[in-house]
């Protein structure tokens, strides 16, 4: 995710920050999902913050190893259901015919990568170790080449084929941003995937706040900011 624990401590919190700040702004209880991106991809961060201080031997190894299991569950299991899911909420009841068949099919198969990423979680232990500026995770995943295949349609293919125009901006972001990323991570063992968070969490604030909010007693409306659903 970052270079450094320091680093994971600092973006981590900046991006709940943002997320909070996004949850909110929240005008169509619609939006609320993807307005939760920012405070999943926040924690990510800050769970690998206790990673990075588990392998330097900072915490206590009961306490990295539950740190390395949730930084796992969160990038693989959860992000790949839940992204198709929210970019769904986010659309309805808009989407029509076309948009919301492929709209399920990138949901179908963001279960289908989750549910087989869970079974290697649950069967196999997760271990990380420090290689130069980054934390490499270890899993074994079974078919990997195709499991991250179809990680990366459900996720990114989403986004990419979304509606809305900001949503699509984000999917671009993200996968310019992944691409540059894995690059840097193969020729000099350096993560900057936390800058690509910044960057989607400041494009889904953005987005949360250009939201109209929907007609009165339509579907997906709410009456006011998320603050406003509990008084």
């Amino acid at each position: 995710m970052c270079w450094s624990a320091g680093a994971d401590l600092v973006m981590g919190s900046a991006i709940t920050a943002v997320g909070i700040a996004s949850v909110a702004s929240v005008r169509r209880i619609n939006d609320l999902p993807m307005a939760l991106l920012p405070v999943i991809l926040g924690a990510h961060q800050l769970v690998e913050a206790v990673v990075w201080q588990g392998e330097t031997g900072d915490v206590s190894a009961g306490t990295a190893e539950i740190a390395r299991e949730a930084w796992a569950v969160i990038a693989f299991p959860l992000l790949p259901a839940f992204v198709p899911l929210a970019v769904l909420a986010a659309q309805w009841p808009l989407a029509r015919g076309r948009e919301r068949v492929r709209a399920t099919f990138f949901i179908v198969l963001g279960l289908v990568v989750a549910g087989a990423l869970g079974h290697a979680l649950v069967s196999r232990p997760v271990d990380a170790e420090i290689c130069g500026n980054t934390v490499r995770y270890s899993v074994g995943i079974p078919g990997a080449p195709w499991v991250i295949a179809g990680y990366l349609v459900a996720t990114l293919g989403s986004l990419l084929l979304a509606r809305d125009r900001l949503l699509r901006f984000l999917g671009l972001v993200c996968a310019v941003g992944a691409a540059i990323t894995m690059r840097l991570w193969f020729h000099a063992f350096a993560s900057t995937w936390c800058a690509v968070a910044a960057a989607a969490s400041v494009i889904v604030l953005w987005w949360v706040r250009s939201r109209r909010p929907a007609p009165p007693g339509s579907a997906g409306s709410s009456p006011g900011p998320v603050s406003e659903l509990v008084r």
